[in-house]
């Protein structure tokens, strides 16, 4: 069949990007999707920060993957397939194929995300496109696998934008969002810090910085906190010092460093070096909040996260018997816990390949609709719904802060409250956007 003839056999709603050369699709009796395996494997592609600010965040991303691929051919000890609720995964693959994988880099850069993971459509047939550690990647990879007709399974990527005006019929994500950190760090805030703050808040400039400072800022001020000043900081900043030097200026007594990965590391430690952490103002000890926490991060800025509140998706602390059996399959394999990063990728390959199980089929609309409204357990995060009207999944919270006498370089934070999903659950419509339908890309 030619090129122009497969063509001619897309839906109205399977539009090409532009530029963007036509994957392979493979006709199977009235049915047709993109890259629809042939043979006894299939490939996924797994699309991570390998260079960057969030490389240490896209290592540990490329690890999970490994060791599910490991786990749903059959190897290994299986690690949250034996918890998980659904049984439909046999560690024979997936539907009977070996599964395979490419890798690609973002470099946690839009562009050079958007264009890995075209080549790992069009030229390596990956059926699935999953990875990431930037919201700002996941949002464009997303879209550009809704015009290719293949399944993005987000990776790390916390804006709202996400699974709100950018949503996709195509896209899923497992991780939580800024509207959820917000709700669970806000009560805990005002608890220990009192009601009555100034906050300056330094954010990286892009969508998930801006959804985080948003979240954050319509938590605090509803409970008495004032704003002073919001600051927007480059995403390739090192060296954060000049924008310490102003919030010394203001009778801020309060800072929000909405930054992730190598972004928060610097800028904390520059905060600390500058005596924040030591200072007086309005009467009270100055604090610093982390918003979105991980154990990498951590470990980066070492003594200077302790006793500082964030908020985080999993950690590896967690006594529930799919968190157990995780952090055993990885540490054995890896010799050190998994992060969240880890965690929430490992995860979203997991319930690919089972709701392809569920579904019978690659065809990615066929696996959107086993994954609309799906409820399951076992994954480590206490029961999960993954919604149908925007493909965000819902689950309990954890806050967390840092230790104060850690027992290892692991051992960085601890879990100050679980919670509840009821109490981060919001409307699927104040984001904004509009699903769309799925498109097979045939």
């Amino acid at each position: 069949m030619s090129i122009l003839t497969r063509r001619g056999l897309l839906k109205s709603g399977a539009v090409m990007g532009a530029g963007m050369a036509a994957p392979t699709f493979f006709v199977n009796q009235a049915h047709a999707y993109t890259n629809a395996p042939t043979g006894g494997s299939v490939t996924l592609g797994f699309n991570v920060p390998q260079s960057g600010p969030y490389a240490d965040e896209g290592a540990d991303e490329l690890r999970a993957y490994e060791l599910a691929v490991e786990h749903l051919n059959g190897g290994g000890d299986g690690g949250m397939m034996n918890t998980f609720t659904s049984k439909a995964l046999k560690g024979n693959g997936i539907l009977g194929k070996k599964v395979e994988y490419v890798t690609g880099d973002t470099q946690t850069k839009a562009d050079a995300a958007r264009a890995s993971a075209r080549s790992m459509i069009e030229k390596d047939r990956a059926v699935m496109i999953t990875g990431g550690s930037s919201s700002g990647v996941a949002v464009a990879v997303q879209a550009l696998c809704q015009e290719a007709g293949v399944i993005f399974m987000a990776g790390l990527t916390h804006s709202n934008d996400t699974t709100g005006k950018d949503k996709k019929a195509n896209g899923f994500r497992h991780f939580f969002n800024s509207y959820m950190s917000g709700a669970a760090l806000a009560p805990i805030l005002g608890a220990n810090y009192g009601k009555d703050r100034k906050a300056y808040h330094l954010t990286a400039d892009y969508n998930w910085g801006y959804t985080t400072e948003e979240a954050v800022r319509t938590s605090t001020e509803a409970m008495g906190w004032e704003t002073v000043a919001a600051v927007k900081t480059p995403l390739t900043q090192t060296d954060f010092s000049s924008y310490i030097t102003p919030v010394l200026q203001s009778d801020a007594d309060v800072l929000v460093l909405n930054h992730y990965g190598g972004n928060m590391v610097n800028s904390l430690t520059n905060a600390v070096q500058f005596g924040l952490r030591d200072k007086l103002v309005n009467g009270k000890n100055f604090e610093i909040i982390v918003p979105l926490y991980s154990r990498l991060m951590a470990k980066g800025a070492g003594a200077n996260v302790k006793g500082i509140f964030g908020s985080t998706n999993w950690h590896w602390s967690l006594s529930d018997e799919g968190s157990k059996a995780f952090v055993k399959s990885f540490g054995e394999k890896y010799g050190f816990p998994p992060s969240q990063a880890a965690h929430t990728t490992y995860v979203q390959a997991i319930l690919y390949a089972d709701a392809c199980e569920r579904a019978g089929t690659f065809n990615p609309c066929g696996v959107a609709e086993a994954l609309e409204g799906f409820e399951f357990d076992g994954m480590g995060n206490g029961p999960t719904l993954y919604r149908a009207e925007d493909h965000q999944c819902f689950k309990d919270v954890l806050v967390v802060k840092g230790k104060e006498n850690p027992t290892s370089e692991f051992d960085l934070l601890e879990i100050v409250e679980v919670t509840p999903a009821a109490q981060v659950t919001y409307d699927a419509s104040i984001f904004g956007g509009e699903l769309g339908a799925c498109n097979p890309g045939a």
